[in-house]
């Protein structure tokens, strides 16, 4: 059952140390408070993490959903203990918002990260880019999908306004257009969907990804809410992340509605969302134009000739400057925490020293 999930022989060849102890493999495909739902060669079964790896795991090394695991066989029903994580391939992360430091990994080991937004709601071109970032710096393949076209095509400019939108701010990231309702779009996703490749679902509450998830599978895997009639947009459901098996061999994750999404170190996923405002202070007159009222500036250029939307341009600065600000609070931290470290070192040895006196 293991190999329906996605297990390899590379794979096989990189759990041989733990296969060497004992363990078994498995992959995380669900995760619910304090306990994970897993599938082994023998099937599903609930785990728990081992004292040790809940305890020394780093930040952001705790299992996820996508996670290869090594795990101690039990008899039974009784859950499994998993006893470490393999190393992962491409994930989609992000600032957890409950803390300026806390890393939290959304997905592990995919391969596409469809980034779902509703038609038939209010498009939101600078969220888009958040998760372009996100999902370029974590090295899946990004694919912006909109939803509800059946909805949007009662608009004054039907889908082709939105599409326009995302097209704006996706640069070489495709964006199709779909609905669930008819299965209009649906095919344009299968080149993503090959047997054996990961992809997550990620976006905001109410964009239609259990729909999808349900429209792709072929049947209710995942519950969905009705469209709410005072604003058109569809109610949050899914409360856990789940990877569900496709009839077609591939897989698919579905995700929670994401209120926010705070980068986390995705200098070189932001470089790549913004490669065309990137080019233009590449081709400023000076090195360290700060495209205000240099000579030569081809930003400022690029902005009054209409080359470069000035949103667009506020969002890169926005984003470039939430990146810095959240680099220089980790870099105080760190050595806040280092002076921490020292001083219990240097509390310890004065207690050695004054036992030994006293000896």
């Amino acid at each position: 059952m293991l190999d329906t999930f996605g297990w390899s022989e590379p794979l096989g060849h990189a759990f041989a140390p733990h296969a060497a102890r004992g363990l078994i493999p498995g992959r995380v495909i669900a995760q619910h408070r304090g306990l994970y739902s897993i599938v082994t060669h023998d099937g599903e079964r609930s785990a728990r993490l081992s004292g040790r790896l809940a305890r020394d795991a780093d930040e952001g090394g705790h299992p996820v959903v996508g996670d290869w695991i090594a795990c101690a066989p039990t008899d039974g029903d009784a859950p499994a203990t998993i006893q470490a994580v393999l190393p992962r391939g491409a994930t989609f992360s992000r600032r957890a918002a409950d803390s300026a430091q806390a890393v939290q990994v959304v997905a592990a080991n995919i391969d596409v990260v469809f980034i779902v937004a509703s038609m038939n709601a209010e498009l939101n071109p600078r969220r888009l880019e958040r998760y372009l970032a996100a999902a370029r710096q974590g090295g899946a393949v990004p694919v912006i999908v909109l939803t509800k076209a059946d909805l949007a095509a009662d608009q004054a400019h039907g889908p082709a306004a939105a599409i326009a939108v995302a097209a704006a701010v996706a640069l070489d990231a495709p964006v199709l257009a779909v609905s669930a309702a008819t299965g209009q779009g649906l095919g344009a996703l299968a080149p993503y969907l090959a047997p054996g490749r990961t992809c997550v679902l990620v976006g905001s509450s109410g964009v239609g990804k259990s729909t999808l998830v349900n429209a792709l599978a072929g049947q209710a895997l995942m519950a969905t809410g009705a469209i709410r009639q005072d604003d058109d947009r569809g109610r949050h459901t899914t409360s856990h992340r789940q990877l569900i098996a496709l009839p077609g061999g591939a897989l698919i994750l579905d995700t929670p509605g994401m209120r926010e999404l705070g980068l986390l170190d995705a200098d070189e996923g932001l470089i790549a969302t913004f490669d065309d405002v990137e080019a233009l202070a590449r081709a400023c007159r000076f090195v360290d134009c700060g495209h205000t009222n240099e000579p030569g500036c081809a930003v400022r250029a690029a902005l009054e000739d209409g080359g470069l939307d000035p949103d667009r341009w506020r969002a890169w600065g926005k984003l470039t400057r939430e990146l810095a600000h959240h680099e220089r609070k980790e870099d105080h931290a760190a050595r806040a925490a280092e002076r921490r470290r020292w001083a219990a070192i240097a509390k310890a040895q004065r207690a050695a020293r004054t036992r030994r006196d006293r000896w």
